[in-house]
């Protein structure tokens, strides 16, 4: 079952079962998947529309902190409801243990040995990891392992 038809099957749950939240967010990921595919016209596949989703995530992480600032309780839980059902569309995450072995494979292989090298070491890592850690962690681990 594609990433598409499981948000499509799971939007007729969430609505069967009154589940506002959750049809609410499955609609916002559709919303954004339709979006691209008629201003590109191109049909998105699993992996494009994992990158969709990890937008959306990043975007409600942004505005939980700015809300956070103003001091809007309602509206950060609103936030934090929708990056839990993103995330349940997302493959399951790596773990920090094997994400720091997988870094630590990269940097030899491009001969890293200290900051200066962080921008080969990311771009392999980046292609290498993704969907299953995002840019943070991943920049985080090059940095505590080249430091």
């Amino acid at each position: 079952m594609t990433l598409k038809e499981q948000l499509k099957s799971d939007l007729k749950d969430a609505m069967r079962a009154k589940e506002i939240v959750k049809r609410d967010s499955i609609r916002t990921i559709n919303t954004m998947v339709k979006q691209i595919e008629v201003d590109e016209r191109i049909e998105l596949d699993d992996a494009s529309i994992v990158k969709l989703i990890q937008k959306g995530i990043k975007q409600r992480e942004e505005a939980i902190i700015q809300y956070t600032e103003a001091a809007r309780e309602d509206l950060i839980q609103k936030e934090q409801d929708q990056i839990d059902i993103f995330k349940l569309y997302l493959p399951e995450q790596i773990s920090d243990e094997n994400l720091e072995i997988g870094m630590k494979e990269i940097i030899a292989t491009v001969n890293a040995t200290s900051m200066k090298d962080m921008g080969k070491v990311m771009g392999n890592a980046s292609k290498k990891f993704a969907g299953v850690a995002d840019g943070k962690r991943i920049n985080e681990m090059v940095k505590k392992l080249l430091s």
